[in-house]
């Protein structure tokens, strides 16, 4: 499955019909060939790209995915983002302003990966004391911080009662959930937001993050659990070795196949291996891919006595997309490395050609 290209691509030309709702919003944050190098050693000598002239667009009100394996520059785009550290060369702007402007952080709100706590604080008091941060206090603060935990759904005993040392993973990632939306952010940055939670905390998490999504606030994170990006996100981008592999709608991205998976019980075998491919039995019923007209096969299934349990478009998991997409772009990568020397070998040919060629006259 080849990448498709970004949609949000700037255009003056109407969406066609039947496209995403998103891109009549306002574009809320923008990377235009973003690209970062480390340096390293007492020579600062430079690292490979962390980032390569990644550009993005993306709209207010819509929730953002950015997938990638470990060391793909994930996190490096989001600190890029945040103004935490600065890009090698291109730009980001976020609500207009360039990445970092002190007055855009505030209508901000993150929660990284891994989070430090001052642990010997309850839940309340580490809430307390990031309210006061942002210049709410007295009444005020105390609303906010009910509200949040209403949100995140920690219990006010453990949340005032119980220092944060004691807390389980799932408890900190609500109390670091609160803190990124205490100051009620325009965007939220979420960096690995279900990493090492159990299946509750997942869900838990998921919901937050669903309920965020309703009141219209623009979410940006990174995830491995695909299962998760594919129920909550609007679009996503895959990142590889520091470049956008494809970006786009999951529903444009994973595509609508031209067959479908059946099952049912009963029937002729004979008249079924006319129809279905790669057929199976278990549990008592046969299964296997039609790539015929459903309509027909239907017909064809209770004119044999057939009863079909199950018929549904076989689109591949967004799992099996990313595994694809990654696969083939590297394989794209080690064909085009694997070229290179006999490039080399015949431009050092030519050239000896053209130093032994006598000089006239």
């Amino acid at each position: 499955m080849s990448p498709v290209p970004n949609p949000a691509a700037s255009s003056s030309a109407p969406p066609p019909a039947g496209s995403s709702a998103l891109v009549h919003q306002p574009i809320i944050i923008e990377t235009q060939d973003l690209r970062k190098v480390y340096r390293t050693g007492f020579w600062l000598k430079a690292a490979p790209p962390s980032l390569k002239q990644c550009s993005l667009e993306i709209y207010k009100g819509e929730t953002f995915g950015l997938l990638g394996p470990n060391g793909a520059g994930k996190t490096t785009l989001l600190k890029l983002l945040l103004g935490i550290i600065r890009p090698t060369a291109g730009g980001a702007t976020l609500m207009g302003q360039p990445a970092g402007d002190s007055e855009t952080k505030a209508n901000i709100g993150y929660l990284p990966e891994n989070p430090y706590f001052y642990d010997y604080l309850t839940g309340w008091e580490f809430l307390s004391y990031t309210a006061g941060l942002f210049g709410i206090r007295g009444i005020e603060q105390r609303r906010r911080i009910n509200e949040l935990l209403d949100l995140v759904q920690l219990d006010m005993r453990s949340a005032s009662k119980k220092q944060m040392r004691r807390y389980s993973k799932g408890m900190l990632q609500r109390v670091g959930m609160a803190q990124a939306l205490m100051n009620d952010p325009e965007i939220v940055f979420l960096d690995e937001p279900m990493s090492g939670l159990d299946p509750t905390g997942r869900y838990q998490v998921r919901e937050i993050i669903l309920s965020l999504k309703e009141q219209g606030k623009t979410l940006f994170f990174n995830s491995h659990v695909l299962s998760d990006v594919e129920k909550i996100c609007d679009r996503i981008a895959i990142l590889d070795q520091g470049e956008i592999v494809c970006i786009g709608e999951i529903k444009q991205l994973l595509g609508n196949p031209d067959y479908y998976k059946v099952q049912g019980k009963g029937g002729s075998l004979d008249i079924l291996d006319q129809w279905l491919a790669d057929i199976t039995f278990a549990n008592g019923y046969w299964h296997g891919t039609l790539y015929g007209n459903p309509f027909e096969f239907m017909a064809t299934a209770r004119l044999m006595n057939a009863t079909v349990a199950k018929l549904a478009v076989a689109k591949p998991t967004l799992e099996e997309f990313f595994m694809e997409q990654i696969q083939q772009r590297r394989q794209r990568r080690t064909d085009a490395d694997s070229q290179r020397p006999a490039v080399r070998k015949l431009q050092k040919k030519k050239k000896k050609r053209t130093l032994s060629k006598p000089v006239a006259g």
